[in-house]
């Protein structure tokens, strides 16, 4: 497992009972996980000093218990240097707060890839929701298409992108299906060196199509493949459904992409590692392809 451990401004203090205890910035948050099974007692004295909790509802979704005052958007800072992003941090009320702050270890290693290849490199990340890819991407030094159904998530990543100093950079920001603009690339005979998707288990697009992981997965990857230029670098994908293990999608891309690029491909978990205890909690697990 690969674990997102060099954050500053976000830490995952403690997990257990069903619960993360989260830091972002100076902000404790309490938001359900899921993936933590176990009941042990809490270890981290911060549980009780928590300045929100998400409950979920029985009916779906959920709300956030302010037990604190919180400004409505906070910024938190990710990576050093050259690499270094801003990201505007917001709870929602479907608990998440605009970042999924495992993904850094993925933007490392997109942003390693880039600089590595010396030459210029287009990307397309789908389904990019605030832009962490995008960005660490256009910090590197790529061209990148950027493409989601939410305008409003489009919109929250234009805003990392200005409050990142990236907002001059050669970034597209469209709001689209992504299927759709796949399909419509592939007709316009567009070409990318890099593709990165990080598709939800379940979702619609603007005009109410249906998105569901298992199903619509393989098709769409057979689709980039058309995508991918005579040079290509990478091929990424996401997942956060247990119902989709890393095996599966590193299959499927070793059946797809190695026969007509050669390369390799790889797969693992992506995790955050737990202050109190010194595990790692899983949070999804990456397939990539990548020239060799």
């Amino acid at each position: 497992m690969r674990a997102a451990d060099s954050w500053k401004d976000y830490e995952l203090l403690d997990a257990t009972g069903g619960n993360r205890l989260e830091r972002w910035g100076t902000a404790l948050l309490v938001r359900p996980d899921p993936q933590v099974v176990w009941k042990s007692a809490p270890q981290s004295p911060l549980w009780a000093k928590a300045d929100a909790v998400y409950h979920r509802s029985s009916k779906g979704g959920g709300q956030w218990e302010y037990r604190r005052s919180l400004p409505e958007r906070w910024q938190i800072h990710c990576g050093e240097g050259e690499d270094r992003l801003t990201l505007i941090v917001s709870p929602t009320g479907f608990k998440h707060t605009g970042v999924f702050p495992e993904q850094a270890v993925n933007w490392a290693w997109y942003g390693r890839k880039i600089r590595a290849a010396g030459r210029s490199i287009r990307v397309l990340n789908l389904f990019g929701y605030t832009g962490g890819a995008t960005l660490a991407c256009a910090a590197a030094g790529a061209s990148v298409c950027h493409v989601d159904a939410s305008k409003g998530m489009v919109q929250w990543g234009k805003e990392n992108a200005a409050a990142s100093g990236l907002a001059g950079r050669p970034i597209r920001w469209l709001v689209d299906d992504c299927t759709k603009f796949v399909a419509r690339e592939k007709r316009r005979g567009s070409t990318y060196d890099a593709i990165i998707m990080d598709p939800p288990s379940y979702g619609r697009g603007p005009g109410g199509e249906v998105w569901k992981l298992e199903d619509c997965v393989y098709d769409l990857i057979c689709q980039c493949a058309d995508l991918l230029g005579s040079q290509p670098l990478f091929f990424a994908i996401n997942s956060y459904t247990a119902g989709l293990s890393p095996a599966v999608m590193e299959y499927i891309l070793k059946t797809t992409l190695v026969p007509r690029f050669g390369g390799g491909a790889s797969c693992d978990e992506i995790g955050l590692p737990v202050t109190a205890t010194g595990g790692v909690v899983p949070c999804g697990s990456t397939a990539i392809w990548e020239a060799l």
